[in-house]
């Protein structure tokens, strides 16, 4: 699945994924291919994308999340990539 990651001034990650991990209002969830459609708020806390045999981390201040056919697009208020 393809994901992007954005924040008000800058592109952070654009790329194909096999799984994102969301640090979501209501607690943690991680989002698969094929997932079904989805928009949820984040709060702050760890970012973890999946790709081919290797995973990043990143530390998110609160955003938006929506993934819908096949495409995963997170609206980040702030970032640090560990």
């Amino acid at each position: 699945m393809t994901l992007e990651i954005l924040t008000p001034d800058k592109k952070v990650f654009e790329g194909e994924v096999s799984a994102v991990n969301v640090p979501g209002t209501m607690g943690s969830f991680e989002i698969l291919n094929h997932h079904a459609p989805i928009i949820s708020t984040l709060e702050d806390g760890k970012l973890i994308v999946r790709g081919t045999g290797k995973e990043e981390v990143f530390l998110i201040h609160g955003g938006v999340v929506e993934a819908s056919n096949n495409k995963v697009i997170i609206l980040a208020e702030g970032i640090t990539h560990r």
